[in-house]
């Protein structure tokens, strides 16, 4: 194989691997931790390996999806924005069929996975999938996409109840809106560093929508989230360790209003890619919450 051609080919590994996402696994991991929170729950702590490894690559395979989806879709304006100039689709170096066939291919496999669970799951996967493939036009036509993203991003935690329990408790749909609201704290800081490109092209957001009460509502977001995870420790009769988890989250959440107040674009991305810290930590509290640590010292 000639030098040229193993460039070539390096290049094409390279701008695919861009177009998902997989040199920025923030967005995975994002999806991946809510649906480990529910596992979890669901399962008393104690799912099945084998349940977990298949949510684990859906997620992965279904945010990748849905990247190279969102691409297609804004690959006109993302030419417009500084951050996002540089993705490969609208940079040309992939052209927008290839973007649609990654996105389906990997949809499909992500839901070969998912025809491995209940028919309750499968149903709920139609559902999300759905769902995700509208979220990249909402931007157009609505003022609070982040709504939007807020549910497609909790869809894993009654997919995950469902696997586990072959139904949706209340105690999922309880998850579901306390996870909703951390997408929306999350979501808002991240439309916060390009609130001026989207102002310039005509793109909706909650940064715009909010205007000048931005940061009021990325903290109100927050504290409705972390008083519903709250709740669910009590409602679950979690103990210190959770509860210990939900206080670091909200000394986190407390760092990101020093981050976000000035709204400078690199500080309000700082506290967006944060949002992983929280999401370890809240799985930490729940696994650790199960241990009997007496036992460990006898």
């Amino acid at each position: 194989m000639s030098a040229a051609l193993s460039s070539r080919i390096a290049e094409r590994i390279d701008a695919y691997e861009k177009l998902v996402r997989l040199d920025k696994p923030i967005g995975i991991l994002l999806l991946l931790w809510p649906t480990l929170w529910a596992l979890w729950i669901a399962s008393r702590r104690s799912p099945d390996p084998w349940m977990v490894w298949v949510f684990v690559l859906g997620t992965a395979l279904m945010r990748s999806a849905g990247c190279a989806l969102n691409d297609w879709a804004d690959r006109n304006f993302d030419r417009e924005v500084a951050r996002t100039r540089e993705r490969p689709l609208a940079a040309g170096r992939i052209r927008p069929w290839e973007a649609l066939v990654v996105a389906a291919l990997l949809a499909l496999a992500a839901f070969a996975l998912v025809l491995q669970l209940n028919d309750r799951t499968v149903r709920l996967s139609i559902a999300a999938l759905v769902i995700a493939i509208i979220y990249p036009f909402t931007k157009r036509f609505f003022s609070l996409p982040q709504a939007w993203l807020g549910l497609a991003f909790s869809f894993g935690i009654p997919m995950a109840f469902a696997a586990q329990l072959d139904l949706v408790p209340p105690l999922a749909l309880a998850l579901v809106a306390a996870n909703f609201f951390w997408v929306m704290a999350y979501d808002t800081e991240y439309a916060m560093v390009d609130r001026d490109d989207d102002l310039r092209i005509g793109i909706r957001t909650s940064a715009i929508l909010f205007g000048r009460f931005d940061v009021a509502a990325v903290m109100a977001s927050y504290a409705l989230f972390l008083g519903g995870m709250a709740g669910i420790g009590y409602w679950l009769r979690y103990g210190i360790a959770y509860h210990a988890a939900i206080a670091a989250c909200a000394a986190i959440a407390i760092h990101h209003y020093a981050l976000i107040r000035t709204r400078d674009r690199e500080r309000c991305f700082t506290a967006f890619r944060h949002n992983n810290w929280i999401g370890a930590v809240i799985f930490a509290g729940i696994v650790a919450d199960g241990i009997r640590w007496s036992k460990l010292f006898e």
